[in-house]
């Protein structure tokens, strides 16, 4: 078998077999196929795509290029969720603890923030002295005693993967349906888990910005996971504006603290309901969608989901005082205000302005391994639909250079568009896809 005959074949828009794919996809994972072999072979697939037998066959030899989980010693059935990325979203702090409290074990591996998307992992280690960099033995061992666990990827995990990712990233083949759903899900099989909820974002702060395109990969996702006997559903919620109030690492984490203690902007308190609710409906726990929030919101509302909150966080070595007292995690030395410049009602908002400001201001990164500064970002007062009178408290600025305020003032106020007449406040989940 060789790696030229197999890219001819793909060029030709013919399909692969999985013995082929397992040659290719080891091959390079072990450094015996080059990366222009390799780069060739991507962008066949971006061209003539894969069918979804090709596409699941390809997820599992990226998941079986390194370790794959096992956790069924730890516990009978394990979830996981996964977002495709979007301006504020927090939610894994909210939903990881929100779900393990009824009993359902939550064992996550997450990334850093590259571009405007943040990541969870950074938001996390905001908080002084959370661990991140935990060994295998570890994450199994937090996940058996705590029943929740975030960490940073292991490199143990799908290696392919992350040889295919750098490859893409600087060849023009990011934009394959088959290739993204295959990184996602192969990771997420490698994880172990055994139930997976997709948030799929769409819009302007989302990869995927028409509903059509967020539909096509998640239910290629949906699928993919069915193949290979893992319970799988994706939600695709709008991503056309910040979800929440807060964006940027320490803010977003005193937002998630407000949402357990039962408070939080009324779109983060619903879409972690769903996004957990989904995840104990997958797993069993409830009949029913609608049965799922009720049960999570009534752990918001006792404190359940707070005190497994902070178990979590100080077993992983977290810093409680700063838990328990928010306004002591990192924090910009110079913080404004900007109010509305006009009476009417906020039209649109560019999240992907939006976050790439929060870049500009130092809270995010465009290269990998870069720095940044957790106490930067925003507080939104106002939505999309929302009146405002001029004058009125638009926006807050958290920034730690008066030069990086003033750009970032008026990128803000140049990402909003307004109108004389009533906006609807958008919806936010736009669909729900199951596995048929």
């Amino acid at each position: 078998m060789r790696a030229v005959d197999i890219i001819a074949k793909k060029r030709d828009g013919q399909n692969l077999t999985d013995e082929e794919l397992k040659f290719f996809v080891n091959g390079y994972a072990a450094g015996e196929i080059p990366d222009y072999q390799a780069s060739a072979w991507c962008m066949a697939v971006v061209l003539k795509g894969m069918t979804e037998a090709e596409a699941t066959a390809y997820t599992l030899c990226m998941a079986h290029s390194g370790d794959v989980l096992d956790l069924h010693h730890i516990a009978p059935f394990v979830v996981d969720k996964h977002s495709t990325g979007g301006v504020g979203d927090k939610t894994t702090l909210v939903v990881a603890p929100l779900v393990a409290c009824h009993g359902l074990p939550v064992g996550k591996m997450s990334g850093r923030g590259l571009g405007f998307s943040g990541g969870t992992i950074d938001k996390l280690e905001s908080i002084k002295g959370f661990n991140v960099s935990l060994t295998t033995a570890q994450f199994m061992d937090m996940l058996a005693k705590h029943g929740v666990v975030v960490s940073g990827q292991s490199a143990d995990l799908a290696p392919a993967d992350g040889k295919f990712y750098a490859l893409r990233d600087v060849t023009a083949t990011v934009e394959s349906l088959p290739l993204i759903a295959g990184s996602i899900m192969s990771k997420k099989i490698a994880s172990g888990a055994d139930a997976i909820v997709l948030d799929v974002k769409v819009g302007k702060g989302a990869f995927m910005h028409t509903v059509e395109e967020a539909e096509a990969l998640a239910k290629l996702m949906v699928k993919i996971g069915q193949g290979v006997g893992r319970r799988v559903a994706a939600i695709l919620s709008d991503m056309n504006q910040p979800l929440g109030d807060a964006v940027g690492n320490a803010l977003e984490v005193k937002e998630a603290i407000a949402t357990l203690h039962n408070g939080g902007p009324t779109d983060f308190r619903e879409h972690c309901l769903t996004v957990g609710g989904k995840m104990l409906e997958l797993a069993g726990k409830a009949t029913n969608l609608d049965e799922a929030r009720a049960m999570l919101a009534e752990s918001l509302a006792n404190d359940q989901a707070w005190t497994k909150f902070v178990e979590w966080i100080t077993a992983q070595g977290g810093d409680q005082s700063q838990l328990d007292n928010p306004e002591t995690l990192p924090q910009a030395p110079l913080v404004e205000t900007v109010t509305a410049p006009r009476t009417g009602y906020l039209a649109a908002m560019d999240a992907a302005e939006i976050g790439k400001t929060l870049i500009d201001l130092g809270g995010g990164r465009l290269k990998k391994g870069e720095a940044i500064d957790y106490g930067v970002g925003i507080i939104f007062h106002a939505k999309i639909g929302g009146k405002l009178t001029v004058g009125a408290p638009l926006l807050t600025i958290h920034a730690n250079d008066a030069t990086k305020l003033v750009a970032a003032r008026q990128r803000l106020l140049n990402a909003l568009s307004w109108s004389d007449t009533v906006v609807a406040a958008p919806p936010h989940t736009l669909k729900i896809i199951d596995a048929v």
